[in-house]
């Protein structure tokens, strides 16, 4: 029960207590004789009024201890939601902040490649070792050298040590940045035009200096490779300028980026790994004749083997034979003795005539 309900019904006794006590008024003033059975009856109505106020009094302390209950509830469960909030908000925070130096770091790996990528000769040094990287990944170590200096003095990067044909294949790798940066940069149509001019110069004479110092005949392959170390660069020159592409095939200096030259570097695998099935071939050939004559060899003198174990059966046959004649003749010889003896003894002895 609400307090507004107990309050309705407050106000309804009330005003029924006041009817009531206006009607015996009125009973009193019209008959003065009942004013004691009046007295009786108000008596009653105060102690039911009594009753009635102790009863809405109980009903309002429950309803007090209620609401004080629920509102300590909702107390503790907001206080426990805002600090699961702060938590939540403490966390997010240290994640955010851990974030910041993440940035911060990569930013400054950003600015430190921005300032290899600015000088020549770093910039160099990051497509050896992003070429040397590739190498390594794709191939054994046996079918490649880094830094190998050629019979004209020259040294290239990378030497695919590939068998006859198409015998070593030079890579040297370049990467004509400043060029493709003025490109990227271009405000207009015409500075463009520039900067494309510009890269084209540049890689026409990284073409010309690879196909002069990497091409030699009768010490490497007939073709070398010019890696450049950005797909930005490789995607730029293969759209834009395809004269110069034809003009690196006719200088047998093919240009190649990463993935070109990982694919690249997975055939000659695969070109490796046929060379040497067709070398363990031809071993396996030259085991396999020389196992043939030692087969023919065993057959040989097996065939001897065979030749003595029948002369020597043939020898056996005959020394069995002699046996056997002997055997035969030595009985018969016994026979002879026996004989003799049992003639002596049947045969009647003749008188001595002389005696």
């Amino acid at each position: 029960m609400t307090n507004l309900e107990m309050i309705l019904i407050a106000l309804m006794l009330a005003a029924t207590t006041i009817a009531v006590v206006t009607f015996w008024r009125q009973k009193i003033s019209d008959h003065g004789q009942s004013f004691a059975e009046l007295r009786g009856q108000l008596s009653q109505m105060a102690a039911q009024s009594n009753e009635l106020q102790r009863l809405i009094a109980e009903q309002m302390a429950q309803s007090e201890s209620r609401v004080s209950n629920r509102l300590e509830q909702s107390i503790r469960d907001q206080s426990e939601r805002t600090t699961n909030s702060l938590t939540g908000m403490a966390e997010k925070l240290a994640v955010i902040t851990e974030a910041n130096k993440h940035i911060s770091a990569l930013s400054s790996q950003v600015t430190q490649l921005q300032n290899i990528m600015s000088n020549k000769q770093a910039r160099g040094s990051f497509g050896e070792v992003q070429l040397e990287n590739l190498v390594r990944d794709a191939l054994p170590e046996n079918a490649f050298n880094f830094q190998v200096t050629l019979g004209n003095g020259k040294r290239v990067d990378c030497l695919l040590q590939l068998p006859n044909p198409p015998g070593p294949i030079c890579i040297d790798s370049k990467f004509p940045l400043e060029a493709f940066r003025k490109l990227t940069d271009a405000a207009n149509e015409t500075e463009r035009e520039v900067a494309r001019r510009l890269l084209e110069s540049d890689v026409k004479k990284h073409i010309k200096d690879i196909a002069e110092k990497y091409i030699i005949p009768g010490e490497t392959a007939e073709s070398a490779i010019l890696f450049l170390p950005s797909e930005s660069v490789y995607a730029e020159i293969n759209i834009q300028l395809p004269k110069l592409v034809e003009a690196s095939r006719k200088a047998c200096v093919y240009m190649a980026g990463p993935d070109n030259l990982m694919l690249l570097l997975h055939t000659v695998r695969a070109v490796l790994r046929d060379a040497r099935m067709h070398e363990a071939a031809g071993l396996i050939q030259n085991q396999v004749d020389l196992m043939m004559k030692d087969v023919q060899r065993l057959e040989d003198r097996v065939v001897k083997l065979a030749t003595h174990f029948s002369q020597a059966e043939r020898d056996i046959s005959d020394i069995q034979t002699s046996t056997r004649k002997i055997i035969s003749r030595g009985e018969k010889i016994d026979e002879i003795d026996v004989l003799d003896v049992e003639e002596a003894t049947s045969t009647p002895q003749k008188p001595d005539l002389l005696s």
